[in-house]
């Protein structure tokens, strides 16, 4: 089983985490739109508390049907698909179980597969949300959960996937595109985010992880980069839009969530 793997070292060495946060507060001085609403609620944190809240929860029913404490490292492929893996055949085009395109994102294979994504979605995350405001972050994490699953569509349709990696590599495009159309100022940290995505796709090769996946997401990322407004009239007119949208999201990926609770098997 392939899954949406982001077992990659550089994000693990404490070194790269001090470059992050310190390209985050040189950029923070002079990139950040002083004109996003303030919020003080993290986006990136609450995904990651979803994600651990829905991995234990997982883990805990496997060890009340007495699966044992290896589940905690290596989850059973049906246990995954029980909470929410994707694969489109038969699941989804079969049996029309559509959810399961934003819960294989909140859904890991493992607690090494769980803390490396979390490790990226900690460091990266916030990054972004501080340049765009948690409604756009929001609706770039979900949206670009659809594109890599889109991808893998057409890659591997019969292969089941989870992980949050689609998602993260979203925010790597993103921040890539997003960050280049900065100029100067922004080039430091895309090259950082082009450096990380060729060592992780590279790595994914090596490991048999998820690349279709990895590149729907940096693929739709990295387009919602190119067309999001930097500054101006247009990014005041759409923050409606972008309220909106967010609140959608956060519905529909609610209401999956409890649709894959209510309906775990395609039958």
């Amino acid at each position: 089983m392939n899954t949406m793997d982001n077992l990659v070292l550089p994000f693990a060495r404490l070194h790269w985490h001090w470059r992050l946060q310190r390209w985050k507060r040189v950029l923070s001085g002079y990139v950040s739109d002083p004109r996003l609403p303030y919020s003080p609620v993290c986006v990136s944190r609450l995904i990651i508390g979803v994600n651990l809240l829905w991995f234990a929860w997982m883990i805990l029913r496997a060890l009340l049907a007495g699966l044992g404490l290896g589940t905690i490292l290596h989850p059973p492929t049906g246990l995954l698909m029980y909470f929410g893996a994707q694969r489109w055949n038969p699941e989804v085009l079969l049996f029309h179980q559509w959810w399961r395109c934003l819960t294989y994102a909140y859904t890991h294979g493992g607690l090494i597969h769980l803390a490396f994504n979390m490790v990226v979605l900690y460091q990266v995350g916030p990054l972004v949300e501080d340049q765009i405001g948690p409604a756009r972050f929001f609706v770039l994490y979900t949206f670009t959960a659809l594109t890599a699953t889109l991808l893998g569509l057409a890659w591997h349709p019969l292969v089941p996937v989870v992980g949050a990696s689609g998602s993260l590599f979203g925010l790597i495009g993103f921040a890539a595109a997003y960050f280049h159309r900065l100029g100067p100022r922004g080039h430091g940290v895309r090259n950082f985010m082009f450096q990380w995505a060729a060592i992780a796709f590279i790595f994914g090769l090596i490991m048999g992880a998820d690349n279709a996946g990895h590149l729907g997401g940096a693929l739709g990322g990295a387009a919602f980069g190119l067309i999001l407004p930097l500054t101006g009239r247009g990014r005041n007119a759409l923050t409606g839009l972008f309220s909106g949208l967010a609140m959608l999201a956060a519905a529909v990926t609610l209401a999956s969530l409890l649709l894959q609770i209510a309906f775990p098997f395609p039958h």
